[in-house]
């Protein structure tokens, strides 16, 4: 393979991607009236009726299972985490503690909030990504991790 194949074969699975998580947003809020907001859905389950709980218990162990299910079709890409334990902790957390201050994440701000017009969701959207830039170019170029 060549890496023009490559780069090809990336963009196709990446724009196929794209699509799916579109289609699946969009088909989730147009049949169920919600939004498919990862965070969301998580906190509401620890604090739903129990009649809500199913359908997140299902969208949640959906998401879990999807890589295997993927898996029949094709080999699963390499992933490297150079990360370490503390690191990824502290990350997640931060995450949270983000997701909690935004009320969303980027699924729900950036893939529904977006494509409803929503202007809180474009400023949360623009804000998830100018500190991600911020971060790797702090980590990685200026403090070197």
């Amino acid at each position: 393979m060549n890496p023009s194949d490559f780069a090809y074969s990336a963009y196709i699975a990446g724009l196929s991607g794209g699509l799916l998580i579109g289609i699946a947003a969009a088909l989730f809020v147009l049949l169920n009236g919600r939004i498919a907001g990862i965070s969301g859905i998580l906190a509401g389950l620890l604090q739903a009726d129990k009649g809500d709980k199913t359908w997140r218990v299902l969208f949640l162990l959906g998401m879990a299972v999807a890589p295997f299910v993927y898996q029949i079709a094709s080999d699963l890409p390499s992933v490297t985490i150079e990360a370490g334990t503390a690191q990824l902790i502290i990350a997640g957390l931060l995450v949270g503690l983000g997701t909690s201050y935004a009320s969303g994440c980027t699924s729900g701000h950036g893939v529904c909030g977006i494509s409803r017009g929503s202007i809180r969701s474009i400023a949360a959207t623009l804000t998830f990504m100018m500190a991600g830039i911020i971060t790797v170019y702090l980590t990685r170029h200026l403090i070197g991790l």
